[in-house]
């Protein structure tokens, strides 16, 4: 009779020893895979949800426990939804830190540098991470999104590469490049140079787009810029290609002597002043030298054909870099 009493005594001690000692075990454990897998935690999932979704898919075996150490720990609401990597070291409690941290599984998307809002536009909807909201036809009302309706979309972009969660929206992207041209291009206008033929922050980025469109080498931007301010300076008209290109439906790579002559808003061949938008997207360097350009006289350059240019401070100076560079030294074929 005493041993019965004793084990009837003793029964719950060990059973809840045993339980412990489970529950312990359970937690540490690396969870039950072979190779990493991608889980879902649906937005709005509860502690008991994800616990069972996640013994469904074979990662955990026993989602009670799960849901205890989450309530014991005071962690059952602080799950973030979103696309997580599991890799087959972690275990359940690891598995509970990495859902309340919310490291999610991060995608990329780079705008290059130069690009024009609608090549960015194209390459977000194209991406199969990011889950579009605007139709093609309300590209160009994508600034009334951001606040600011009735402003043109071009240049207000930061070129850059962005990573984000799975379904992350267009909208949700546009804004954070968006934020971050105004941070950028208010940087520079605060450090710009003295004197400078530019208005205000939108000139600056008008300026800066042509600046990234004319030249992508480090050492020869403050140059291109000083070139163009020097020429609104003194009322010059720009006379710029990506300009005349940027005003251009359906541009073919070429450009020819009427297109130098249709006039358009873009053409500064026959416009006087900036063009009235930017005509890409500039990145940070080409910000900073459209407003600190170099100490030059130069105003007017040409392609070496190698990447770089000849800058030239005299009309008669230029046109003979131009036969030079790009007509072979051959005076007879120079026609403009």
């Amino acid at each position: 009779m005493r041993r019965l009493l004793l084990v009837v005594l003793l029964l719950p001690l060990i059973i809840a020893g045993w339980l412990a000692w489970d529950y312990h075990r359970f937690l540490h454990t690396p969870v039950n895979l072979a190779e990493a897998t991608e889980f879902q935690v649906p937005a709005g999932a509860s502690l008991r949800r994800v616990g069972q979704e996640l013994a469904a898919a074979g990662i955990i075996s026993k989602p009670h426990y799960w849901e205890i150490h989450g309530r014991l720990s005071e962690q059952d609401q602080g799950i973030r939804a979103g696309e997580y990597l599991i890799h087959p070291g972690l275990t359940p409690e690891d598995l509970l830190a990495l859902f309340i941290r919310g490291r999610t599984i991060q995608y990329s998307l780079t705008i290059p540098e130069g690009w024009t809002f609608l090549q960015m536009m194209r390459a977000i909807s194209a991406h199969e991470k990011i889950r579009n909201t605007l139709a093609e036809d309300e590209y160009m009302n994508v600034m009334a999104h951001l606040g600011r309706p009735g402003e043109h979309p071009e240049g207000w972009f930061f070129p850059d590469t962005y990573l984000f969660p799975r379904y992350t929206t267009d909208m949700d992207i546009l804004r954070i490049a968006h934020q971050r041209m105004r941070q950028e291009l208010a940087r520079a206008w605060e450090n710009r140079a003295e004197d400078l033929p530019l208005k205000d922050e939108y000139e600056a980025l008008i300026m800066a787009s042509i600046v990234e469109k004319e030249t992508g080498r480090a050492d020869e931007r403050t140059l291109v810029s000083a070139v163009f301010n020097e020429r609104l300076r003194r009322g010059m008209r720009l006379q710029t290609d990506p300009t005349v290109i940027y005003g251009i439906e359906n541009f073919d790579g070429r450009i020819r002597r009427r297109d130098l002559r249709a006039d358009n808003p873009y053409n500064t061949y026959t416009r006087d002043g900036l063009p009235p938008t930017p005509i890409a997207l500039p990145g940070a360097a080409a910000l900073h030298a459209a407003v600190n350009p170099a100490e030059s006289r130069a105003l007017f350059f040409v392609s070496r054909g190698d990447g770089s240019h000849h800058f030239s401070t005299t009309y008669q100076e230029h046109r003979r870099a131009v036969i030079q560079y790009q007509l072979g030294g051959d005076a007879s074929r120079y026609g403009r």
